[in-house]
């Protein structure tokens, strides 16, 4: 991408990469002319000056210059500010100064500078650009200090919205604040990390009806309790990931939830490295930030009782790998997905056997499984008995479900757990409010306890995801916090519920639990339909469930809800919080030149990108 402007018969072109690129270089102005930064910033988002010649003057408070003696912060410039700020407090005493990759000028923190050149605007980032640098004497500026949330809103180029910090672009800040970490999603790419006040952010519908007055409310909100923290680099990718360990506690690794206190640093409109992220109010440490732990890795997940299942989306676990054509799915048409390389596949395998391991499940169901005859649970039960040294696990025998590319499955240890009777499948033909060509079918089994000859029949299930509209069913996006496709999802929790009434596995027991990737929160209709059913959600107990993290929120698309006869034999109900809170840069994948050795085979953190449900049980018939 290249952004081109006509500036007094000039042509200035400016490359991605944080700042303009190199013109020929502005002639010197009479020192009388220096045209004070707020000036040059204006109380708009972009500058009243764009495109003209300004000198300006005031204290370097950012060294983010290119090929000096700090290779940690590279942006390809610094930052001026004012040593009196103007009486005005809509307009910023800041300013960017991009003098590129190889500057005339080396200057520091804490150097009176006077910079020439021409005002330009940058990926919305007011810049000075074609600089020319003189050093005149030396001072400096005590950060600003403020407080989220901001006093507004505005909305980016993509239409998000975020906070309304213009009036601070360029300026030194601190915020005396505690933030909490809410989102990892561009940690690895971009190097940033998102930081929001008053604890992290959850998903609208995971604690409040589903209503778009208040969702809309609830977006404003966010928005402005929301800034990025970036790593201070124009490149994308890093070789050295700055926030991973940057914590307080021994072996300390970053995860959502932990909290930073008094940050501070030069504040910049952008998107992130090489100009490819999120458009939003990133700032740029001049500190090293250090995060303390506030929500540390879980050990062992600890529930009750005899009997325990648990319910994992497993992110994907395809035994094909996928190279890029299509011929996964039961007509062998489909595009693959999960790992790309035979290397990627024994990493993912490694990290699912690691948590399914210390799982320690009698019974559990998998979505996300490669929809093969028995391949992808067979390589799975196969690496999961080596690794704890017994022929334990066995898989139900489904073969192929109906024809999408993924599908449920169910894994459970044969020294405790035998089958009763043969699996049932929930699509279309025995409902027509089931729509399977959206959901994939419901896949129930009962089990028996061998110790004591107890039954529990398990449904497990992955519904349509918000990500693609269904409009073309006649089930749009209300816009309530719901998503895409609710009703979709609801029709098939109703049909759930009375489908299991007709005892479809031949069990003759009450015992029912309905575990799964729902792709619904906790508020949201389809929940609502199994509680209009008179079934209990497991997790309810908890103020906020969650176990993924979209859109830097968390919430409960994973849940286990149960029959009433059942709810007096469960003991525990957690989510185990070993993937949703962790950055994605721990996972499998080895693209972008990650560094391989941040990948733990022996650890079940990020083993997907969904924590698994634990249910404990004391079955008593």
């Amino acid at each position: 991408m290249r952004l081109i402007a006509l500036v007094s018969n000039m042509l200035l072109v400016a490359a991605c990469g944080g700042g303009s690129g190199s013109a020929p270089a502005v002639p010197m102005l009479p020192l009388s002319d220096t045209t004070a930064i707020a000036a040059v910033q204006g109380d708009g988002a972009t500058s009243p000056l764009a495109g003209q010649a300004v000198s300006i003057s005031g204290i370097v408070t950012g060294d983010f210059q290119d090929n000096d003696d700090d290779d940690t912060r590279n942006l390809g410039g610094f930052y001026v500010q004012s040593e009196a700020p103007d009486a005005d407090p809509m307009t910023s005493d800041g300013v960017f100064v991009y003098d590129g990759n190889n500057p005339a000028v080396d200057v520091s923190v804490g150097e009176q500078v006077s910079v020439q050149g021409t005002v330009n605007e940058y990926f919305g980032e007011t810049q000075i650009s074609q600089p020319t640098v003189k050093i005149t004497g030396s001072g400096s500026i005590q950060a600003t200090e403020i407080s989220l949330p901001a006093s507004g809103t505005t909305t980016n180029d993509d239409g998000d919205l975020i906070a309304d910090l213009e009036r601070y672009e360029g300026m030194l800040l601190r915020f005396p604040q505690t933030l909490s970490v809410t989102n990892l999603r561009n940690l690895e790419r971009f190097g940033s990390v998102g930081l929001s006040q008053g604890g992290r952010l959850y998903q609208f519908t995971n604690a409040n009806a589903p209503d778009p007055a208040a969702y809309s409310a609830h977006k404003a909100s966010n928005a402005r309790r929301t800034i990025e923290l970036d790593d201070g680099l124009r490149s994308s990718n890093p070789a050295t990931i700055r926030y991973l360990n940057a914590g307080t506690a021994s072996g300390y690794t970053i995860r959502t939830g932990d909290t930073i206190a008094g940050v501070s640093g030069n504040l910049r409109y952008s998107r992130g490295s090489g100009g490819n992220g999120d458009e939003a109010w990133r700032l740029m440490p001049t500190a090293g930030p250090q995060f303390d732990s506030m929500n540390p890795r879980p050990g062992r997940p600890s529930v009750g009782g005899s009997v325990r299942v648990a319910s994992f989306n497993v992110l994907n676990f395809f035994s094909t790998i996928d190279a890029g054509q299509s011929v996964c799915g039961p007509q062998g048409t489909d595009n693959c997905r999960g790992a790309d390389s035979a290397e990627e596949l024994d990493r993912q395998l490694a990290k699912t056997v690691s948590a399914l391991a210390l799982l320690n499940a009698d019974v559990v169901g998998l979505m996300e499984l490669e929809n093969n005859s028995n391949a992808s649970l067979q390589r799975l039960i196969d690496a999961l008995n080596t690794k704890i040294g017994a022929n334990d696990f066995a898989f139900v025998d489904t073969g192929t479900i109906h024809d999408d590319a993924i599908k449920t499955g169910f894994i459970y240890k044969s020294s405790t757990i035998a089958l009763r009777g043969r699996f049932a499948l929930l699509d279309r033909s025995v409902d027509s409010r089931f729509n399977d060509s959206r959901n994939r079918p419901a896949l129930a089994q009962t089990f028996e306890v061998i110790s004591t000859g107890a039954a529990l029949t398990v449904v497990v299930n992955h519904l349509k995801s918000k990500g693609s509209p269904c409009d073309a069913d006649g089930d749009a996006n209300l816009d309530d916090g719901q998503g895409n496709c609710n009703q979709t999802r609801t029709s098939a929790a109703t049909a759930i519920a009375d489908w299991l009434a007709t005892d479809p596995t031949d069990s003759s027991d009450p015992d029912y639990l309905i575990i799964g990737d729902l792709n619904a929160y906790t508020r949201e209709d389809p929940l609502t339909a199994f509680h209009t059913a008179g079934l209990s959600k497991l997790l309810g107990a908890d103020t906020h469930p969650y176990s993924f993290v979209y859109d830097a929120q968390a919430g409960a698309l994973d849940h286990a809800i149960a029959s009433a006869d059942l709810v007096p034999q469960v003991v525990d109900t957690i989510d185990w919080h070993i993937n949703a809170d962790e950055p994605a840069l721990l996972d499998y994948n080895l693209e972008n030149d990650r560094n391989p050795a941040l990948f733990d085979p022996d650890s079940p953190y990020r083993s997907s990108d969904h924590d698994p449900v634990v249910i404990g049980l004391e079955l008593t018939n």
